[in-house]
């Protein structure tokens, strides 16, 4: 076992959010003050303790750190197994960030039923850390359901007028798309000697494996996968989703959850290149249509939570683009969009719930000359959209870039397609400051308060991370070149 300072310091940053769901079961539901305390100390001593090990990663290996491995049950060939690399570690670093920035944004927004609410949300950070971090794919595959339960509630509970549609909605897809993804691991499993989960060792066994059973296995992630990135048409869950759920649960689904998808689908394809390689073209046509579908109905929207729904369809488009580039860039801009687009969606959910808590009302068209009553919030309104569109300077656009030339260079003149995604993002996003900030304000939001106090605890790291990894996206690159460049190198 691996461990820093004599500290398995993976296990302390998975587990020490279900160390605080237990505290929590066992106070009193009146100590409010005392919950959020917990919950607010759990998210952040993960955060910080993730965070430090930026300084201890080596940026030049693609060998795994920070490792840990036990025997779970030897006889079927599980293991508990953690590990870092340059695609999972930035992963993890977005997900501490994510989950702190949601905790307090729930100080002040969720004002009902506070304890069963936090014990939920820290038993699904949990969840999504161990996703991360796993390296064993039945490890990988209890992460991967067990988040199933917390989301479930945190929608059917803490929801809008149609939480027990939008929670059944995301369940039964999740549930069935889990289905194929434990064909998928069982098959690989079987097909390994000796039989095993460990994913270096199943790597390993790969060199065996004929085209035909890659492109079989893959199929089967693809499918478990698809549902979670989501890929149309299995996308029908996401928006009725992220509308009915609170503000705090969808900067963490769209921030998170829908990386947990793709995130598996990069370690999959991993394992089975030859499977990957064969569902490049497939995966670069589903990218393109989920860049023009998730772009053509965000314009369409004018409800605030809709248009940022439908965008993370658009932007995910990018990371299947991304992935079926099958090089350096195409991967790298994959992930990037990941960790960027993660930041930014957080960021845009949490300012519509700030506008929808002050004038109850998330439709756009209800809105004018904000700039002049709330100016504070105008702007970190504009600059998310900005970012969102991919403009040069801030985050996105190195994302976006990198898929773009990386895509070119596999797929030459057909990456128009997603040139056309771009443009029609910057049509919605650039329609929807135009009509919210600028023009005469509209007398109803004159007095409306501006943004403020622990709100701008919650947006300005977000905010922060648009601009710095905009200007010196060499901060993540770093992290994920080695990685990234060692699965490029699967494909020639």
């Amino acid at each position: 076992m691996s461990v820093v300072n004599n500290i398995p310091i993976l296990s302390v940053i998975v587990w020490l959010p279900l160390v605080g769901v237990a505290v929590i079961l066992l106070l009193p539901a009146k100590q409010v003050r005392a919950i959020q305390a917990v919950a607010l100390g759990c998210a952040g001593i993960s955060f910080l303790l993730c965070w430090s090990l930026i300084f201890a990663f080596d940026r030049g290996t693609t060998e795994l750190q920070f490792t840990e491995r036990l025997e779970w049950i030897p006889d079927l060939g599980m293991t508990y197994s953690l590990g870092l690399d340059g695609l999972s570690f930035p992963l993890l670093l977005l997900t501490t960030l994510v989950v702190l920035s949601a905790v307090v944004a729930s100080l002040s927004l969720i004002r009902e039923r506070i304890k069963g609410y936090f014990a939920w949300f820290l038993l699904l950070e949990v969840a999504v850390l161990g996703v991360f971090v796993a390296q064993d794919w039945f490890l990988f595959y209890v992460f991967y359901e067990v988040g199933l339960v917390p989301m479930f509630f945190l929608i059917g509970l803490w929801g809008g007028t149609r939480k027990d549609v939008a929670a059944m909605s995301f369940f039964l897809y999740t549930l069935v798309g889990s289905i194929f993804m434990l064909l998928g691991i069982i098959a690989v499993y079987l097909n390994s000697d000796p039989g095993t989960f460990d994913m270096r060792q199943l790597l390993e066994s790969r060199e065996g494996w004929t085209d035909t059973f890659q492109r079989g296995a893959f199929l089967a992630f693809l499918a478990g996968f698809a549902v979670k990135i989501p890929i149309f048409p299995l996308h029908g869950w996401l928006p009725l989703a992220h509308v009915e759920a609170p503000t705090p649960v969808s900067m963490v689904l769209s921030g998170l959850l829908l990386k947990i998808g793709a995130y598996g689908l990069l370690r999959a394809g991993e394992l089975l290149p030859l499977g990957l390689e064969w569902f490049a073209p497939i995966l670069l046509a589903l990218g393109f249509i989920n860049i023009l579908y998730g772009a053509l109905l965000a314009w369409r929207q004018t409800d605030l939570k809709s248009i940022v729904a439908f965008s993370s369809i658009d932007h995910m488009g990018f990371v299947l683009v991304g992935i079926a580039a099958l090089n350096v860039l195409g991967f790298t801009g994959a992930v990037m969009m990941m960790v960027t687009h993660g930041v930014i969606s957080a960021a845009l959910f949490f300012l519509v719930g700030v506008i929808y808590e002050r004038a109850h009302t998330r439709d756009m068209t209800d809105f004018s000359g904000l700039m002049s009553s709330v100016p504070v919030f105008s702007i970190l309104i504009s600059l998310s959209f900005l970012a969102s569109m991919g403009l040069p300077g801030l985050a996105q656009f190195v994302s976006e870039f990198h898929v773009l030339v990386g895509g070119f260079q596999e797929w030459g003149l057909w990456i128009i397609i997603a040139l056309l995604g771009v443009l029609l993002t910057a049509a919605y996003s650039l329609r929807t400051i135009g009509r919210m900030v600028m023009g005469d304000v509209d007398p109803r939001w004159a007095s409306l308060k501006d943004i403020g106090g622990s709100e701008l605890v919650v947006i300005l790291p977000l905010a922060a991370l648009m601009l710095v990894l905009g200007l010196y996206p060499g901060v993540a690159l770093g992290l994920m070149n080695a990685t990234m460049t060692q699965m490029a190198a699967l494909f020639g």
